[in-house]
């Protein structure tokens, strides 16, 4: 089935991604494509709508992203957002210029002029999230003024003649109030979107997708127990059956008991399952490794060895299958318009060039919450579904400096101590994550009458959506306290705990 589709155009906006995730809670199907984009290809596909996004330059920089300027007489509704109204303005004939006062952060727009669908509903006044150093001085011929700010005499413009559409502020965040009103508007009042794509639609179209690609090929799947890899395998098990053979490694840094745990959860789920201890290997090559990407490329380079290693047993396979996510990919590689490095994940970087296997990857067009929703429709026990994300690398990338077995011990009980507190004060399903950090800081304590001095656990909790923005997490004290209590006491080696209030951006999740 065809879904009606619009297409995101990314010009290198952080929040490219969260307009596409924005759109398919609203069951509206969207895809992210690079700005270059030949307009045979966005014609090809016939999209619904096309939306301009954000992005980081200004339209008048050498090398400054742009899109088939037939684009905005293509037919489907087109709508430019920050850089993307800029770059309209500009190519339709208005004035584009540095804004006297730049704005970054929240700003206050005020609805007015011309009606719009595209606004409808929307009051007077809101508070919305802008990011731009330049405005739009003078709309295109043809063009409305919508809305405006104190620093920007345009704030959104429609020609809707032309169905084009604008705004100088982001919709898709968060902080933008009636945000996700006015993208609604957007799909379903001006493009006449349907609502057509639902999880459940999902489900049923990736598994014809899988079962084509793979034929009567053999997948191996890497499991890490979390709820990606989870719902990738049983996505990929409901296609092919016994095609599948799932391999879970120890890599010796996962949490306390982790690894009995996962072998009997998925022994319930009646998944083909090879355990492979491995951890010895990952933990000799990360000796002495301090840097945060080397630690990511050798654990990846080393997850690759492995199933290579494991498929020669099990005889040929073609396929190996992973639960990449969109975060993922974004925050990696620039492999979507113009996105910048952040980190590289061990799912899209650091694979050998050698690898022998092609990639299944189910999930990578998907958020943390739409794989939840996928679980569910899947009929995973809601233990899974509700399992906080846990990164690839594991313990390796919260211990700063050094991972040695002794690190590894202290960080596990510390970390286990906080997971039992969340849990216990009924935060853990509220929390987007929450684990203990081993800092290589050392200081002085008391106890008992005697000088310590021990290691640094620093506590990280935070709040989100989808992991693309979060907030630092407002514990209560007496929680905080309790766990603080617990680990000194409990965890030789650790005398002293601090608690990360940094938010994502500036800030990451995990701390390497």
């Amino acid at each position: 089935m065809a879904h009606q589709t619009i297409i995101v155009l990314d010009f290198g906006s952080q929040y490219t991604q969260l307009i596409a995730r924005r759109l398919r809670e609203l069951s509206v199907y969207s895809e992210v494509w690079p700005p270059d984009t030949p307009l045979e290809k966005i014609r090809a596909r016939r999209p619904i709508g096309v939306i301009l996004s954000g992005g980081p330059k200004s339209v008048s920089d050498p090398g400054a992203p742009k899109c088939d300027p037939g684009v905005y007489a293509l037919g489907p509704p087109v709508l430019g957002i920050c850089y993307g109204m800029q770059l309209m303005a500009d190519a339709l004939g208005g004035a584009v210029a540095p804004a006297p006062q730049r704005e970054y952060g929240h700003a206050t727009v005020r609805v007015g002029g011309a009606s719009s669908t595209l606004l409808a509903d929307v009051p007077p006044e809101i508070r919305v999230w802008a990011s731009h150093g330049d405005f739009v001085a003078a709309a295109p011929d043809g063009f409305s003024v919508l809305a405006t700010s104190a620093n920007a005499p345009v704030a959104a413009m429609q020609d809707s003649d032309r169905h084009l559409y604008a705004l100088l502020f982001h919709p898709e965040v968060v902080h933008t109030e009636r945000g996700t009103e006015i993208l609604r508007n957007f799909a379903y009042g001006i493009c006449g979107c349907t609502g057509d794509w639902t999880m459940a639609s999902f489900v049923e179209e990736t598994t014809a997708r899988i079962r084509a690609k793979v034929g009567g090929g053999r997948v191996i799947c890497a499991l890490s127990g979390g709820v990606d890899s989870t719902v990738a395998a049983l996505l990929i098990h409901r296609a092919i059956g016994e095609q599948l053979t799932c391999i879970f490694v120890d890599n010796g840094l996962l949490r306390l008991d982790e690894a009995a745990q996962i072998c009997k959860r998925f022994a319930r789920l009646s998944l083909p399952l090879v355990f492979v201890d491995a951890s010895q290997m990952f933990l000799d090559r990360l000796r002495d490794v301090t840097d945060p990407e080397r630690k990511r490329k050798i654990i990846g380079a080393t997850f690759i060895e492995v199933f290579e290693a494991e498929a020669a047993k099990l005889g040929h396979a073609e396929f190996l299958a992973q639960g990449t996510l969109y975060p993922d990919v974004i925050e990696s590689v620039p492999i979507v318009g113009q996105a910048s490095l952040i980190k590289s994940h061990h799912n899209v970087g650091g694979l050998p060039e050698r690898m022998r296997m092609t990639l299944v990857e189910p999930l990578r067009e998907l958020f943390k919450d739409e794989v939840r929703l996928v679980g569910r429709a899947l009929g995973l026990d809601e233990e899974f579904v509700v399992r906080q994300p846990f990164p690839g690398p594991g313990l390796a990338v919260r211990i700063l400096g050094a991972v040695t077995p002794e690190r590894l011990t202290l960080l596990r009980k510390a970390d286990a101590v906080v997971a039992e507190e969340v849990k216990r004060d009924g935060w853990y399903t509220r929390l987007w994550q929450s684990f203990a950090v081993l800092l290589p800081v050392q200081s002085v304590g008391v106890m008992g009458d005697e000088r310590t001095y021990e290691y640094t656990a620093a506590i990280r909790a935070v709040e989100s959506r989808d992991g693309m923005t979060a907030d630092w997490a407002r514990l209560p004290h007496d929680l905080l306290a309790r766990i603080s209590s617990r680990i000194v006491n409990d965890v030789k080696g650790i005398n002293r705990v601090v608690y990360d209030i940094s938010s994502k951006p500036p800030s990451t999740i995990e701390w390497e």
